[in-house]
């Protein structure tokens, strides 16, 4: 989805594409096509537990090989790992409740234009997205001169040619259907899946572009991202949070093995922030060949690197979706209201990761 990916000929071959392959999702073949599609069972045992391992040392002090318990100000555990110098774990640091206003500022806000999102470069900017989806809306591309619809659009978005994409009524755009281009509103969510806040990220030219239009990452955000920063940054300095890419994962989706260094600085961390089905995440070395330390990512779990995890390679192979091992029973019971049954909806399928960077 973003950052480095230089993978050549040989990248099959490398310890960190064999561990991304160990643990993505496949399916069991069957020859029935009224079956419902089985995934392939995948061996768990070797991926680093941060909830159980913090559970234990609260219980007895004890920690498995290769991690250590990191002192500093926040008011539950934090860990690192001996081979990984600045990379910290905090498992279930933010609050049910900062998990449950997340998820809808992802969802309702965060796409919301000049923020820019993966659907730019080729509807343009959307307004409203995740309502148009709640409402069952369609949206239709037409040409500027028709106006052969009568009812009002919710919403419109101009790419820059001679069309235009408007949010309609479903009975209203499938009138419309044979001569235009439609797509329901509720599989553009579904294929949404990148924001971006503050200092808007050119994926053109792979760099910062301070130029382009955009609103400034929520002060409450910004508060809550310097917080969980503390533990990586320099002493006597504070995390200024300056651009926050916000990705969406669904049932299969993966975020290929990748180094952020686009950032000046390396020093300070990226304050990565987790949300809805558990997930796993691999951490690599400096190179592709070096072989990926797999763990668990829960909702509410933050991950912080700084300095020489900065140059780990590191990815996402699998989110889990189904009951047993997404672990998003709180949130579904907070999402229980009629209100948030869009929310609930979403996230039962799905992962949100906002991650926090100090860019220049």
């Amino acid at each position: 989805m973003y950052g480095s990916n230089r993978a050549g000929d040989d990248a099959e071959r490398t310890a960190f594409r064999k561990t991304e392959k160990k643990y993505k999702l496949y399916y069991e073949n069957s020859k029935s096509t009224k079956k419902k599609k089985q995934p392939k069972q995948v061996d768990l045992s070797e991926v680093l537990d941060f909830k159980s391992i913090s559970e234990s040392f609260n219980q007895n002090g004890e920690l498995p090989p290769g991690v250590v318990h990191v002192n500093c100000g926040l008011d539950r555990p934090i860990f690192g790992l001996e081979n990984r110098p600045g990379f910290y774990f905090i498992p279930g640091a933010l609050t049910l409740d900062e998990q449950c206003t997340w998820i809808r500022e992802s969802l309702t806000n965060f796409p919301q234009p000049p923020n820019r999102t993966n659907h730019n470069v080729i509807y343009g900017p959307i307004s409203n997205l995740f309502v148009a989806a709640k409402e069952g809306k369609v949206f239709v591309e037409e040409e500027r001169s028709d106006n052969g619809l009568d009812s009002e659009p919710s919403a419109s978005v101009s790419n820059g040619d001679s069309h235009r994409w408007k949010f309609y009524e479903e009975d209203i755009a499938r009138s419309r259907g044979k001569t235009c281009k439609t797509v329901p509103a509720s599989v553009l969510l579904r294929k949404l899946r990148w924001s971006t806040l503050g200092l808007q990220f050119d994926w053109s030219n792979r760099n910062y572009a301070v130029s382009l239009p955009h609103n400034k990452i929520p002060n409450a955000l910004c508060r809550l991202a310097k917080r969980m920063a503390e533990p990586a940054m320099p002493i006597g300095e504070e995390f200024r949070p300056e651009a926050a890419i916000v990705n969406y994962f669904g049932s299969g989706d993966t975020l290929g093995g990748h180094l952020d260094d686009m950032e000046a600085d390396w020093s300070k961390p990226i304050v990565s922030m987790s949300f809805g089905c558990k997930a796993i995440f691999l951490l690599g070395g400096k190179s592709r060949q070096d072989e990926p330390l797999a763990m668990f990512l829960r909702s509410g779990d933050v991950v912080l690197m700084a300095g020489e995890a900065r140059e780990c390679f590191h990815g996402v192979p699998r989110i889990f979706t189904d009951e047993e091992n997404a672990e998003i029973t709180p949130l579904e019971l907070r999402f229980s209201d009629e209100d948030d049954r869009c929310f609930l909806d979403y996230i039962r399928t799905s992962r949100i990761n906002i991650n926090i960077r100090q860019v220049l």
